[in-house]
Order: C-alpha cells, then sequence, then structure tokens
C-alpha cells in the first residue's frame, strides 16, 4: 500500500506503516503526511470506512495467481526472472515490472504505452472468446479453460488486475451492493502504479462483461499531473 499523502510537499519518508485508526483503508509513511493529508482524507473517511466493513466478501478471492504459472517461483526454484527468460518475456512490454530488475515504473509516459501480451496467440488471451461466458468464473482453471489458455501461460501474472475488478463486481452485484450491471459500467481505479503500464490488460474486462460499455477512470499521484484522470 502506497502513502496516501505521496506527492505532497515533502517526499515519503518510508513505507506506509500508519494507518488511519478509523476507515484502516489508507496508510501514511509519517505523522506530518497524514495531517497534511487530513482535509481531503475527511471527506471520503467515513465512506471508506462503511466499504471497509464489507471487505471479508473479496477474502476469498480466487484469481490472486494461477499455482501452475508461478509454482517453481512460489517454491523458491527459480526467481521470477528466470520464469520469465523461459517464457520469452522477462523485461519486454507490459513484463518489465514483473520482476526486481525491472525498470521502475516512476513518471507514467503515454509513449510507452504497452498494448502486446508479447507472447505467442496459444498463451495470451489475445483473440475473442470462443463460447459464452459461464455464468460465474470460480478460479483460474475455470478461465484457462474458457478462454483456451494452458495453465502453464503465465498470463495470471498480470491478469489479476483485471479478474479483481471482475470479481469484486460479480460480489457485489450479489451482496445487493450495486444494482445489476446493464449497458454500461463506471470503474474509479484509485492508486494505480505498474498497472499504468499494463493498461492492455484491462480490455479482458470486455470478454467477461460483453455487451457492457466500460470506463474506467484510473485516479491517483502516479497519474500524469496533466490530466486529473486517465481513461481506459
Amino acid at each position: 500500500m502506497e502513502c496516501a499523502g505521496r506527492g505532497s510537499r515533502t517526499p515519503c519518508s518510508g513505507p506506509a506503516t500508519r494507518r488511519c485508526r478509523r476507515c484502516q483503508a489508507v496508510a501514511y509513511c509519517s505523522i506530518s503526511h497524514q495531517v497534511s493529508h487530513g482535509n481531503v482524507h475527511k471527506k471520503e473517511c467515513q465512506r471508506l470506512e462503511q466499504q471497509m466493513k464489507h471487505a471479508h466478501v473479496v477474502s476469498d478471492f480466487p484469481f490472486r495467481f494461477s499455482e501452475e504459472a508461478t509454482m517453481q517461483v512460489c517454491d523458491k526454484r527459480e526467481t521470477r526472472c528466470s520464469f520469465l527468460i523461459k517464457q520469452g518475456v522477462h523485461r519486454i512490454g507490459m513484463w518489465m515490472f514483473e520482476c526486481s530488475c525491472g525498470a521502475s515504473t516512476g513518471r507514467f509516459d503515454c509513449s510507452r504505452l504497452m498494448k502486446d501480451w508479447n507472447l505467442s496467440i496459444t498463451l495470451c488471451p489475445c483473440r475473442e472468446p470462443s463460447t459464452p461466458l459461464p455464468k460465474s468464473l470460480s478460479g483460474w482453471k475455470e478461465y484457462y479453460e474458457w478462454r483456451c489458455i494452458p495453465l502453464y501461460s503465465p498470463v495470471a501474472l498480470l491478469l489479476h488486475w483485471s479478474l479483481t475488478l471482475y470479481w469484486a463486481l460479480k460480489l457485489a452485484v450479489q451482496g445487493n451492493l450495486i444494482p445489476e450491471i446493464s449497458n454500461e459500467l463506471r470503474i474509479h481505479y484509485l492508486g494505480p502504479e505498474k498497472e499504468l503500464h499494463q493498461l492492455a490488460v484491462f480490455s479482458e474486462l470486455h470478454a467477461v462483461f460483453p455487451d457492457v460499455r466500460i470506463h474506467i477512470d484510473l485516479v491517483g499521484p502516479a497519474v500524469p499531473e496533466e490530466r486529473d484522470q486517465l481513461q481506459v
């Protein structure tokens, strides 16, 4: 979690470990950043507090990663770098930020926007789905089978961004927290960083929400200063 006061007059002094005691939804690197951000946060604190009461709903998240795609790394039999090298995507395109030696995200540059998976057509979800979406995808295995991708494909390392949104929205509808999704959906995505260089993965939302017009507004200190919102 990044410091909610990042981008203020003074740089962050360390990791964001000081959570707001009331909402527990935001954190700060220091007391000074918490104080300076106070007037901004107090407008959202009560709303965030209410939303955090429902956080347990998404605790059983089935799209955290694909064990088949990351088993070697999780078992520490190889590094993330060597895993990506074997897949032929080490430090390439959207994969640039998926290992420890990848470039720092730094300031987002629209000219560096990546639109390619850099994978063979059999390993990436770059084709239209061949069958209708199942009623509800319950995990990576069902997703990979539906998208006709082998379980050893590394796309899980990136697709967790878009499938997190898919799962959260499905649960929100089931819990009557938001109305049934119809023909248009607007998402406000707070605090993006490396996602700014991996925007192509969010196009998968068009596959899991067919016939829905989707707007994603990315909002946060990493978004270019000349634009308050970056629409996907």
